[in-house]
């Protein structure tokens, strides 16, 4: 028996193609599970090629699976102008702690945030999940699955993608190998680009005391650790 399609999925089909229809595939970035990094492609060649961490438990997009969902996705916000590597954000502000990398016994979100939001039914809850490429202090792992859902970078790498990663560019997480595409040469973006950050929720100074017991709790996601 046919059914009638949810106005609200059919306009969320309806923006998802036309952000497909905006964004162009010669400019992306494209994660690998298998392989466990990440691939920056710029007119169609790879750029630079960084070693990230995925899902401990595995793929998908249900809700409180802490899983990393597959498929295509647009960054929706960059968070993190300015701050310092390891610099530490709770609730997407930063705290005024900074880590240095491998920090003895602490996991938190670190360095930079690029918001990913899923343009397919399939990674649909991506976005209400938070599902972010950030930076972690636990850079031993980084090379085998050891996150929460989201991709976690070393410092260095996350705030080197940050300033090549304009608001809105394409991301692809594949369950398989990086594919095999010519080396081409680092393009930078304008500085507006590299740096433009849609969110109220990260300024360039650390968040007061009241002002981080006055934001709401996120109920999903991994904010404390991604």
């Amino acid at each position: 028996m046919f059914r009638p399609v949810p106005l609200a999925l059919s306009l969320f089909f309806a923006t998802a193609l036309q952000s497909f229809a905006q964004l162009d595939p010669a400019d992306r970035v494209i994660i690998s599970i298998r392989d466990q990094k990440l691939m920056l492609v710029q007119n169609g060649t790879a750029v630079v090629t960084y070693p990230v961490s995925t899902s401990r438990f595995g793929l998908g997009d249900r809700w409180g699976s802490l899983a990393t969902p597959l498929g295509f996705f647009q960054v929706a916000q960059k968070i993190g102008d300015r701050a310092p590597l390891g610099a530490v954000f709770h609730n997407r502000r930063w705290t005024g702690e900074v880590l240095p990398p491998n920090a003895p016994g602490r996991d938190p979100i670190i360095t930079r945030i690029m918001w990913l939001r899923g343009l397919e039914a399939s990674n649909a809850h991506s976005f209400a999940r938070c599902i972010y490429i950030h930076g972690t202090p636990q850079e031993k792992f980084i090379g085998r699955p050891a996150s929460y859902g989201c991709i976690r970078m070393k410092s260095n790498d996350v705030a080197a993608l940050y300033t090549h990663l304009p608001l809105g560019a394409f991301v692809q997480i594949v369950p398989d190998r990086l594919p095999r595409l010519p080396k081409g040469k680092l393009r930078s973006l304008p500085a507006e680009e590299a740096t433009a950050t849609v969110s109220n929720d990260a300024p360039a100074r650390p968040a007061t005391v009241s002002e981080r017991k006055a934001r709401p709790p996120v109920l999903f996601g991994s904010i404390v650790r991604g």
